[in-house]
């Protein structure tokens, strides 16, 4: 999975970075309370960052500075996305020393924003744009208008409704942005660490009151998943504050760099002081809250929550397609990959059972799983690596210009695999100064059979999430806010449909097919579960077995699955329907130009950037137009 909306806290403070810890929580706790009187991402974003006013620019520069002032306010919103994005330089370098405040007041600053950049932008007459503008103003029209439908539930999100879950909130975002975003390059950065470690607990306890106030009106996560937060909590707190992650990771960095101070002292002295309070705070929280959740797992137990999931259905796969139909589509295409499936399973001697059964057996054998050791989670992330380097020789053979940007490949931290994602990708910095980021989850290497893997590296890598960001990245007309926009039925639906494109180039040998097939009975079965669990009333302990049994994965992995369909409603679906339309309108091109149909050339619409399918389906239509007439 790969979520880059910008979004969330906001923050309303400058002070350097080198200030010492103790004066930036006197620091903290006024201006904390002056944002929380009143002041807004838009108010801040305008006296921060010079303002260009429309009267001065017209037609395309109109949209392109509103773009770039909507990344400001963002950037302000979520500091820590300013460092991930690597704009937290210059003008901007107070801000790699800041978090930002959580909780409801940055969901009140995030929708002013919103609602005052949208006002800005319908200022703006489509008519008097080029055509290429004209694109980029429906998208950036189309991605404020997002920004804003949760308001009318006074909830986080409709794809992210809980505050807290096994898989959201501060206690799992900070430690894992500290650790892979934030830079040790400097005695400056090791400071602006410790900044964001004082920062902290105040960040915790925001949004906990928000948790609070939130469960009051019935809205809290499902009782496993407070189970699983309490959990995870109690990881964080089990070690000693110079034990912690959060340290060693600063400690670590700082002597690979050479840079010279008494790190470790001052980052485990604020964890103890400050950090595990606060932590410690959050977990008697949710314990005193688990038992007030109601029954069941879905939106449906939730007051409006049948609305809710629409709009999530509507956000994450950018249609108008009801559960009803979305369920359907998903049993339909289940049983058109089974059948393809029993062609290659019998062919490897697997001829007994269910699908599912035979993928299990096929999970299991000797020759198909790494050791669960050390060892064997190496030679796992090896061979991932060398596949990622096989397929970059052969992507020339379907994109007409290749970007080289070097993709990492890291297993996901220990502190947080078990509500973590199975795997997923960090953009590269838009300044280039981190690296694009490929994570895997290797609580158990099970989970990944080796006939499995070259599917998810193309997924995720080339010419997968990779090289999607990569082309964007490489465009120096496109504005920053839309390199690191993202709408997951385009981007995960490309990801998926890059897995076919693989296969296009002999990426696959032997059962790898297999593991390509799967993955896509995978996401069909995706559309049954998150639908059954959220409109049918389906149970975890349902939704879970009907993926052992029809998809193959280990229980471990099909619950952890599960667990995540139902703390982000939707965000499942958009992978096979966004999938099914690249598929849809690559038949289209075909058919309707003939000879004249090149795939280097289709794939080039990547660089119009990333869009709902409705209007994907337009632009593609208006490619075709342009080919017939060349």
């Amino acid at each position: 999975m790969c979520n880059l909306h910008l979004a969330a806290p906001v923050v309303t403070r400058h002070e350097p970075a080198a200030l010492h810890t103790e004066q930036r929580g006197r620091t903290l706790h006024t201006d904390r309370r002056r944002f929380l009187a009143g002041a807004s991402a838009a108010a801040v974003a305008a006296t921060a960052f010079p303002r260009i006013a429309f009267a001065q620019t017209g037609g395309d520069k109109a949209v392109a500075a509103l773009c770039d002032r909507i990344l400001a306010g963002d950037v302000l919103i979520d500091p820590v996305q300013a460092t991930f994005l690597g704009l937290d330089v210059g003008d901007r370098s107070a801000l790699r020393a800041q978090l930002g405040p959580a909780g409801k007041a940055s969901d009140i600053a995030a929708s002013r924003h919103a609602r005052s950049m949208l006002a800005d932008l319908r200022a703006i007459e489509p008519s008097g744009l080029s055509e290429v503008w004209k694109v980029r103003r429906e998208i950036v029209e189309h991605m404020l208008e997002q920004r804003l439908v949760s308001d009318q539930f006074d909830i986080p999100d409709v794809g992210n409704p809980y505050r807290l879950s096994q898989q959201d909130g501060k206690y799992i975002y900070v430690p894992d942005s500290l650790d892979s975003a934030h830079p040790v390059e400097s005695s400056g950065d090791a400071e602006a660490y410790l900044a964001r470690l004082a920062d902290f607990s105040g960040v915790l306890r925001e949004e906990s009151e928000a948790f609070a106030e939130e469960a009051s009106r019935g809205y809290l996560a499902p009782g496993w998943s407070l189970d699983l937060v309490m959990s995870q909590l109690d990881a964080q707190l089990a070690s000693a504050p110079a034990e912690n992650s959060m340290v060693k990771s600063l400690v670590r960095r700082a002597q690979e760099k050479g840079v010279a101070g008494d790190w470790s002292a001052r980052a485990a002295k604020l964890l103890a002081d400050e950090v595990y309070p606060a932590l410690r705070e959050q977990r008697d929280l949710v314990a005193k809250l688990r038992p007030t959740t109601r029954e069941g797992d879905g939106l449906w137990r939730l007051p409006r929550g049948d609305e809710i999931y629409a709009a999530a259905l509507r956000e994450f796969t950018t249609t108008n397609l009801s559960a009803e139909e979305i369920h359907k589509t998903g049993l339909e295409q289940v049983a058109e990959i089974s059948g393809e499936l029993e062609t290659i399973l019998k062919g490897a001697g697997l001829t007994k059972g269910s699908i599912g059964e035979r993928l299990t057996a096929l999970n299991s054998r000797s020759d198909q799983v790494f050791p669960n050791t050390d060892k064997g989670r190496a030679a796992l992330l090896a061979s991932i690596r060398a596949n990622i380097a096989a397929m970059q020789k052969k992507l020339p053979q379907a994109f007409a210009n290749v970007p080289d940007a070097p993709l990492e490949v890291r297993r996901v931290p220990v502190e947080i695999q078990d509500g973590s994602s199975n795997g997923y990708y960090y953009p590269a910095a838009l300044d280039g100064s981190r690296p694009a980021i490929y994570w895997i989850n290797l609580k158990d290497t099970a989970d990944w059979p080796k006939y499995t893997l070259p599917s998810l590296t193309y997924h995720e890598g080339n010419p997968g999430h990779h090289m999607h960001q990569s082309m964007l990245l490489g465009d120096k007309d496109l504005p920053d806010l839309l390199k690191n926009y993202f709408l997951s039925a385009y981007g995960e639906g490309w990801a998926l449909y890059a897995e076919i494109i693989a296969e296009d180039m002999d990426g696959y040998h032997g059962l790898e097919k297999a593991g390509a097939l799967q993955s896509w009975l995978f996401r069909a079965a995706r559309l049954v579960a998150d639908t059954g669990l959220h409109y049918k009333k389906w149970s975890r302990e349902q939704a879970t077995d009907y993926f052992v049994s029809t998809v193959g994965f280990t229980r471990g992995r099909s619950q952890r699955e599960i667990e995540r369909y139902c703390a982000m409603p939707g965000q499942a679906c958009s992978y096979k329907i966004g999938q099914n339309e690249w598929v849809r309108l690559r038949k289209l091109a075909e058919t309707e130009l003939g000879a004249k149909f090149d795939a280097r050339q289709f794939h080039e619409i990547l660089k119009e950037g990333v869009m709902p399918l409705d209007m994907l389906d337009r632009r593609v239509r208006a490619w075709i137009a342009v080919q017939k007439g060349a």
